[in-house]
Formats: C-alpha cells, sequence, structure tokens
C-alpha cells in the first residue's frame, strides 16, 4: 500500500511538471510579428521617474489583450563600437500577427500607457518585423 501511495504522489508531481512545462512554453518567445521599442527617457538618472516608467510598462503587459511575449530590459555597458548602448530601456513584444499589433495600438491600456508617460520620453525608436516561419 506504501508503494502505491508512493507511485501515485510520484505520477502525480511528474504529470503537474510536465504541465507546467508545457504551459510555460506556450508563452515562450512568438516570432510571428515582434515590436521593438527603445526609449530614452528626459531624465535617465530620476530613480523615481524610471520605477514609475516600469510600473506602467509592466501594467501594459500584464493587461493587454494582444502582447504574446513581453520583455523590458535596459542596456548592458557596450563591449562593441557597433553596439548601441544609449537608450534607458528596451521594449520587445511579441504579436500573434499584424492584425493583433494593429489592434494593440489603439487598445485603451496602450493608450493609457503613453498618456501617463509621454512627460518621461525624450525620444523612442520603433522596429516591426513580420517572422520568416511563425
Amino acid at each position: 500500500m506504501k508503494f502505491l501511495i508512493a507511485f501515485l504522489m510520484v505520477l502525480s508531481f511528474a504529470t503537474q511538471t510536465t504541465y507546467a512545462q508545457a504551459s510555460k512554453d506556450s508563452r515562450g518567445f512568438d516570432p510571428a510579428f515582434t515590436h521593438v521599442v527603445h526609449f530614452w527617457l528626459n531624465n535617465p538618472e530620476n530613480r523615481q521617474e524610471r520605477e514609475y516608467f516600469e510600473t506602467e510598462l509592466r501594467a501594459l503587459f500584464k493587461e493587454s489583450k494582444y502582447t504574446q511575449t513581453n520583455f523590458l530590459g535596459t542596456p548592458p555597458k557596450a563591449s562593441r563600437e557597433v553596439v548601441d548602448d544609449s537608450f534607458t530601456y528596451a521594449m520587445i513584444v511579441t504579436f500573434e500577427s499584424a492584425e493583433a499589433q494593429q489592434a494593440y495600438q489603439t487598445e485603451a491600456v496602450h493608450l493609457s500607457f503613453i498618456e501617463k508617460t509621454a512627460h518621461l520620453i525624450k525620444r523612442f525608436t520603433v522596429y516591426d518585423a513580420k517572422g520568416l516561419n511563425p
């Protein structure tokens, strides 16, 4: 009986681990349509402004109905001349299609993010790309 209980516990753990991995993989990088934005803040040394910007961007990630993969990063110190490390933040989001990305552009949570953070941003660049093998 102890063997049966132990076996069922191991089986249950293995099933949960496999399911958790499958769920995690389903939110992995989506190569269909990528939207990359680099932001330069007006006051990149201002910790309060950075925290506010990060909080608002994370809220956008959490609440958007359209983004698949969400990434927020800062530039590492460039080790080669060809690397541009002048930006304050990099955002990479992916979408299942160009149509989903277009819907995101007018999504209320995206427009709210722009409204709440526009005063912090000196400039930004946007690079969109469609995957060759989505």
